[in-house]
Formats: C-alpha cells, sequence, structure tokens
C-alpha cells in the first residue's frame, strides 16, 4: 500500500464493532488444536532425544572406523545436515500453509516426520550393506529436517490463530510443553534400553526400538491432525481472498516478504536468544559435563532431565504470565537473566558437585521458560494472517539453522581454542545482548487480536462486552485503540 494510502486508511474513522468481525473460540476445538500441535512437537524432540543420546551406538553401527571420536564426529555430521535443510522445508511449507491452509500442511509434515524416524529404525547396519548403510541414514535425516522446516511455524501458528486474545500466551506454551515432553521421553527411552540390555544387543537391534516407536506415534498424531478444523483466521482470510482474487494484484512471496522485513529481523533475533539459550542448556551442556569436566555421564543425564521436567510448569506459568503482564516484560526478564547470572549459572557447573551442578543447570533452566513459554505466541503475533505461515517458518528456520543448531560446535570450538571453560557463558551474554534488542524493538501484542484479523474472544457475552465498548468509544473521545488498529490492519490486509 502506499503511504497516502497507508496515511488516508489511518484517518477514516473506525466503524463500530459487530459480532460478525469477533470470531468466539469453540474451546473443545481449541483443546484439539493445542494437543495436536504439541504432539507434533513433541515428536520432533523425541527423535532429536533419541539421535543425541544413542549417536555413538550409531556411530559404530553406520560408520566403521577405529577411531570412536571419527564415529561421532560423522554420526553428528548426519544429524546436523537435517538443519541444512529446515529453511528450504519453511520455504516450501510455508507458503504452501498460506495457500492451502494450515491444517493441510502440518499433517503433511506429521507422516514425513514419523516416516522418516520410523525408516532409520529399518536400515540395515554398515556391515550388511555396506556404503549404502549411511546414505540411507543420510537421506532420512535429511526427510526429518525438511519436514520440521514446516512443523515449528506452522504449529505455532495454528495454536496462535485458534486461541483466544486473553489467553494466547498460555495457550502457546503448551507448544514447547509438547518439545519438552518429547525430549524426555526420547532421552528416557535410550536410558532405559542402555540399562536394560547388553552391549552386543543394543548395539545388534535394540537401538532401532526407539525409532520404530515413531511410527504409530505419527500415525496418531497424523488421525488427530487430519479431524481438525481449518483455523478461524485462515477461512476469514480464504474467504476475503476468494472474494478480492480478481480486484487485487498478485504479489510474490518474496515481494511481500520484503514489506515485512524489520518484523522477519525481528523473529530472526528472538529465535536466536531462544534456541541458543536452548541448545547451550539441554544439548551442549550435558556433554560439556562429561567430556570437559568428567562429571558422570548417567548423573548428568538425569539431572537434565530432571531439569526439563521442572522446566514444563515453569512455562505454562511463563505462558500465563505474560498473558498478564505482556509479553515483552517476561522475555525482557530473560534476556537481563542471561546476561547477569550466566557466569554464576556456569561457575555452578563447574564445580563438578552434585547440587550445584543442578542449581546452575536449573537457572538456565528457569530463563530459558521465559522463552519456552512466550515464543510461540510472540512470533506468530509478528506478521498478518495472509503470510503468516511463510514468514515464521522461513525466519524461524533460517535462525535455528544458523544459530541454534550451530551452537554446540561453535561453543565447542570456542573452548578447545581459547582454552576457556566460561565460554559458554560469554556465548550467552553476547546472545541475550541481541535478545534485549530483539524484545525492545516488539510492540506488545498480548491480549491483542493478531495481525490482519479481528478479536477472538472466549464467550458470546464477552463479544457482545467487546461491541458495546466499541460502540462506545466511536461516538466517545478515542479510547480502545488497539482494536481500532486491529481492524483498520485487518482492512489493509
Amino acid at each position: 500500500m502506499s503511504p497516502s494510502h497507508e496515511r488516508n486508511a489511518r484517518s477514516t474513522s473506525p466503524s463500530p464493532l459487530t459480532l460478525g468481525d469477533i470470531t468466539i473460540v469453540d474451546h473443545a476445538l481449541l483443546k484439539r488444536a493445542v494437543g495436536a500441535m504439541a504432539l507434533g512437537n513433541a515428536m520432533e524432540w523425541f527423535d532429536f532425544g533419541v539421535y543425541s543420546y544413542i549417536a555413538v551406538v550409531l556411530g559404530k553401527v553406520f560408520f566403521p572406523s577405529s577411531s570412536p571420536s571419527a564415529q561421532l564426529i560423522a554420526t553428528f555430521g548426519t544429524f546436523a545436515a537435517a538443519f541444512l535443510v529446515r529453511p528450504i522445508g519453511g520455504m516450501v511449507f510455508g507458503p504452501l500453509g498460506d495457500r492451502i491452509g494450515r491444517q493441510r500442511v502440518l499433517a503433511m509434515t506429521m507422516i514425513m516426520m514419523a516416516v522418516g524416524t520410523f525408516c532409520i529404525g529399518l536400515i540395515p547396519s554398515y556391515h550388511s550393506i555396506g556404503i549404502l548403510a549411511p546414505v540411507l541414514l543420510l537421506v532420512a535425516r535429511l526427510v526429518q529436517g525438511f519436514s520440521t522446516g514446516g512443523e515449528y511455524g506452522g504449529a505455532a501458528t495454528f495454536i496462535a490463530e485458534f486461541s483466544t486474545d486473553a489467553r494466547r500466551g498460555f495457550y502457546g506454551s503448551f507448544l514447547e510443553v509438547g518439545t519438552l515432553a518429547g525430549y524426555i521421553l526420547g532421552a528416557g527411552t535410550v536410558a532405559v534400553l542402555t540399562a536394560t540390555l547388553s552391549h552386543d544387543a543394543l548395539l545388534s537391534w535394540g537401538w532401532r526400538v526407539p525409532f520404530m516407536i515413531a511410527g504409530p506415534l505419527g500415525l496418531v498424531g497424523l488421525y488427530i491432525r487430519m479431524k481438525l478444523e481449518e483455523t478461524p483466521a485462515f477461512k476469514k482470510e480464504a474467504e476475503t481472498r476468494e472474494a478480492h482474487e480478481r480486484s487485487r494484484p498478485k504479489q510474490s512471496l518474496s515481494a511481500l516478504l520484503a514489506q515485512q522485513f524489520r518484523p522477519m529481523m525481528q523473529c530472526v533475533g528472538l529465535v536466536l536468544i531462544f534456541n541458543v539459550t536452548d541448545y547451550m542448556a539441554l544439548s551442549y551442556l550435558p556433554s560439556f559435563l562429561s567430556a570437559t569436566l568428567h562429571f558422570d555421564e548417567t548423573h548428568g543425564l538425569f539431572l537434565v532431565l530432571l531439569v526439563m521436567v521442572l522446566m514444563i510448569p515453569m512455562t505454562l506459568f511463563a505462558g500465563h504470565l505474560s498473558d498478564m503482564i505482556g509479553r515483552k516484560p517476561v522475555m525482557l526478564a530473560g534476556c537481563v537473566g542471561l546476561f547477569v547470572l550466566s557466569i554464576p549459572a556456569l561457575l555452578l557447573v563447574r564445580t563438578g558437585a552434585l547440587l550445584p551442578v543442578f542449581f546452575g543447570l536449573l537457572i538456565l533452566g528457569a530463563l530459558l521458560s521465559t522463552f519456552t513459554g512466550v515464543m510461540p505466541s510472540a512470533l506468530p503475533a509478528l506478521f498478518p494472517t495472509r503470510i503468516r505461515y511463510g514468514a515464521l517458518a522461513i525466519g524461524f528456520n533460517v535462525s535455528v539453522s544458523l544459530f541454534g543448531g550451530t551452537t554446540p560446535l561453535v561453543t565447542a570450538w570456542l573452548v578447545d581454542v581459547t582454552g576457556n571453560l566460561m565460554m559458554p557463558a560469554y556465548y550467552l551474554i553476547a546472545a541475550s545482548a541481541i535478545g534485549v534488542v530483539s524484545v525492545l524493538a516488539l510492540r506488545e501484542t498480548a491480549r491483542q487480536p493478531l495481525l490482519g484479523s479481528g478479536p477472538c474472544v472466549a464467550t458470546k457475552a464477552e463479544a457482545l462486552a467487546l461491541t458495546r465498548k466499541k460502540l462506545k468509544v466511536v461516538s466517545g473521545k478515542g479510547r480502545g485503540k488497539r482494536v481500532d488498529e486491529a481492524l483498520r490492519e485487518k482492512k489493509r490486509a
């Protein structure tokens, strides 16, 4: 839209809000939507936990070498390959979700993830089929990475568009509860197999079990997602698009994203602090404990699992708190907390004693909860409905690939090159500084309609109260600015 048209839109007096402008959310559908999205995220992180903690065994199965280190590097290299194709998946599935609907695309990503993970459990070992074994492993990982590129952005969009404006933060936080549950289940499954099976049994068939669990899980998840309805926001956007299809000139995705350059950069910055903290606390530090500090590996895994269990209620509380006081204060508290507490937390971890290590990890887990609880509602609110899935999927996965997924590797390299065991803390401090800038640049979105959409409420009584309030504002002195802006944005979108 040209500047003159935008000024005209802003100068137009807002019309009274009607019930047709307001979405009354079906609570039963909302619960099903939240459960289905959380399950998909749990599947993704179940695979992550399994692959990470069974990496040593996979190295022996798929990469013949006299060096255990070389096997481990090859295994994690295959793991990292999935991050390279995540942005490609986002570029494919995101715009597709904006075009044909969120529900159908999320069903596709669910089945692709399940198939990719299940197939890893079916691949013969290197000793059976030679070089074809690691090649097939790489293909399966690429399928997983490609599908994951459309998963998080779509799941966050789906929950955000189904939720009421007043509780979007709380419902969105269940997406990350799925993440934690999947990781706990994956790491716990590996721990049980390692403890109960002999080394030979684990090498011959035991390692396949957790991957094959993904098959039935995927079918359940697919069934649930196929039963979901499309989000109300997308339905209204599709109707508007169809009505104006002939009169409105078509724009390419690149042109639309160019118009959203600032929110895209904000998305990249927010995802950076979110994922750097996530991968540092839950992926790198367990390895740092065992490999660098020579902390007992079983104890380290147990402590990380315990911290993740405690993070579940903290994540839900952070989402709820963001609905009460705003997204920005909660995320800003996390960023400032990391800036101030990263060094003390790592000093506790470096003691190597059980309780100090636990409290050091718990500090980082609590600060991470301020992001896991808020990001699923804050990120979708950056973009208008017509490009929300695509913009979020691309911005999220580019940031994860460049910064999140590289965190363990870069941090390990910095520790090795400098010999400074405090490097993980300095890395978190640098990320937190970027996070502070990104959060301060945001507009507050708590309790407000999503861009390009009307208000969403839980009951008809709330809708009637909102129309009466808006009618009073129209005839009064201009209060209710947030609703007016949302409606003008809806007309512009």
